[in-house]
């Protein structure tokens, strides 16, 4: 009977689970392993620094529904790994990392790399366990899936002694776990969508508000049936950009076009019925400035129920799979017709133009450096239809958002609850691995692209052509907008980067790059970047001064308390934060 180590084992579990890529950057503590993803044919990405290695586990799950897996070192790379880590659980990712460990045998006698990665993961990861024993390793990596992906999807970690994983066990003392996973998601009870659709029907202002639930359930044709069906508005979170697709009459763009003080500058009243599917409440959809009415009635549909009636009263609450809720409300409806709902439509199409139009003056009129929302719209004019979109940095991320139409799900990536920056260049090559067929396009701030930037070697060296372009304004551009905002101009503090030729330093890495200075250059240099059909960087410098509209507003309402002069004019007891609003002060 042949002998097999915990790699092996590990392996054939991965192949079982549908997995055949890995990402990685090489440890003593994973030869192990690396070794068996050669022997079965695997594809291992190594990439230039742990932290990579998690967000592209995490773009992977974000562009395709399916868990991504990270193999890193220990110690080290365990601790790299944290930033990747934390950004998947404070989004919901599936993800699976796994990390190496110093010997159970060397416990307490100061071994190398050892450090409390159990104490480390737990408070970010949805499940975290140490393997102490060799042929139980396929039983653990298979809990590990099932952790991940059932119910609220989220990371897990896996901790993998050196001398568990190279142990060496008969085969025949191994059990690799069939059918350890429920095949039918849980569905809504018949009282619960029998009320959902009264409301629905009695909705005069209804709107759908979807989020990463319907995407990892892999609802997007349903919602876009059930919308169609009872003729209700859409709108998506970043998670869901594409469930439907943007050019379908019936979807309306982000959370925020049911905000209240948008339909109140148009005459109207907003939303009067709020169906929440799989989407939280929190910063972006709760809290004082809530895009939902105070008065809407809402109805949330999320799997995991501890979610429904955070931050606010749910009228109706359902624990549910998103799919399952929407396949058995479709069912239900049959040829059923709802109210069309005209005026609420046509008020929201209002809204929708106006949104997709409000830069038309700055594309046209503006003078001097690019203006960054020129930059964004002849970006995508040149790209494919169908490309994939990574946007990352704080207002990169917005110009580059108003700009692109999600048509597919999965499409466009971006940032979350964690604000982490760093995760393009990592996204887009995990969502070039996914899909190599498709065009993968990447936007960066020059401040974002200084936290993965030697991933453009992992690009060019694993061969995957995907094209970045460098928003150059030579700052920190939200953060010192902000300075500017609240301090006055020249009063900016740790915000200046000045000019810096990315293109020089990418190129040194091995990709393909230009500087582009003038709006009548971007188009051009983007067919160039794309046709290489390599690793391609783009430095494209832009205006300093233009401020994105949501930088604006956020810092706008604090800018007054916030400045030292008229500080004491302020109740001590409260102040105003940025991206927070008005604050009671302990």
């Amino acid at each position: 009977m042949a002998r097999i180590d915990g790699g092996e084992m590990l392996v054939r579990v991965l192949e079982r689970e549908g997995v055949h890529e890995v990402f990685t950057l090489h440890g003593g503590h994973l030869d192990a392993i690396l070794a068996a993803c050669a022997r079965h044919g695997f594809q291992v990405f190594d990439t230039r620094h742990e932290q990579a290695a998690a967000h592209m586990a995490d773009g992977w799950a974000r562009t395709t529904g399916r868990p991504g897996v990270a193999i890193v070192t220990a110690g080290p790379g365990v601790t790299d790994a944290v930033t990747g880590v934390a950004n998947a659980y404070m989004d919901s990712i599936p993800m699976v990392l796994i990390g190496g460990r110093s010997p159970l045998a060397d416990d307490d006698r100061l071994p190398l790399q050892a450090v409390d990665q159990m104490g480390l993961m737990r408070p970010i990861t949805k499940w975290a366990r140490s393997v102490t024993q060799t042929e139980r390793i396929p039983e653990y990596v298979a809990a590990a899936f099932r952790h991940a992906v059932s119910g609220r999807p989220g990371p897990v970690f896996l901790e993998l002694p050196i001398d568990v994983l190279f142990r060496r066990v008969d085969e025949k003392e191994v059990e690799f776990p069939e059918n350890h996973r429920a095949i039918q998601p849980p569905g809504p009870s018949r009282e619960a969508l029998k009320q959902a659709l009264t409301w629905l029907r009695q909705a005069k202002r209804p709107a759908i508000l979807a989020g990463g639930g319907v995407w990892f359930s892999q609802a997007a044709q349903e919602l876009t049936r059930f919308a169609e069906l009872t003729q209700t508005p859409v709108m998506t979170n970043s998670k869901a950009r594409g469930s439907i697709s943007e050019e379908h009459p019936l979807c309306f763009g982000g959370f925020g076009a049911i905000h209240p003080a948008v339909h109140q500058r148009s005459g109207g009243s907003s939303a009067d019925l709020v169906l929440l599917l799989g989407t939280r409440i929190g910063l972006f959809t709760g809290g004082r400035n809530s895009v939902i009415p105070r008065d809407a009635r809402v109805i949330q549909v999320d799997i995991e129920p501890e979610e429904i009636g955070r931050n606010r009263e749910i009228q109706l609450g359902v624990a549910a799979d998103c799919r399952e809720f929407l396949r058995q409300a479709i069912e239900s409806i049959g040829d059923e017709r709802f109210d069309p709902h005209h005026e609420w439509l046509e008020r929201l199409g209002a809204i929708r133009t106006a949104m997709r139009h409000r830069f038309d003056d700055a594309l046209r009129n503006h003078k001097g450096p690019i203006h960054p929302a020129r930059m964004a719209h002849e970006i995508a004019r040149v790209l494919d239809p169908e490309a994939i979109v990574v946007a990352d940095g704080g207002e990169t991320a917005a110009w580059m958002g108003n700009a692109w139409t999600a048509r597919h799900p999965g499409r466009f990536l971006s940032h979350g609850y964690l604000g982490c920056l760093g995760v393009g260049i990592p996204f887009a090559l995990a969502a070039k691995a996914a899909h190599p067929d498709k065009q993968v396009f990447c936007i960066i701030g020059d401040g974002s692209s200084g936290l993965n930037f030697s991933e453009f070697h992992t690009g060019v060296k694993n061969g995957l052509p995907i094209t970045v372009v460098i928003n150059n304004d030579q700052q920190w551009g939200m953060s010192k907008h902000g300075q500017e905002l609240m301090w006055g101009k020249g009063k900016d503090v740790a915000t200046e980067l000045g000019m810096v030729h990315y293109e020089k330093a990418a190129e040194g890495l091995g990709a393909y790059a230009e500087l582009v200075e003038r709006p009548e250059d971007i188009g051009a240099a983007m067919e160039r970047a794309l046709e290489c059909r390599r690793t391609a960087c783009l430095n494209i410098v832009t205006d300093k001064d233009v401020i994105e509209p949501g930088t604006l507003a956020m810092y706008s309402a604090g800018a007054a308390v916030l400045r030292p002069q008229e500080a004491e004019e302020n109740s001590p007891e409260e102040t105003t934060l940025p991206y927070y609003g008005k604050r009671k002060l302990d």
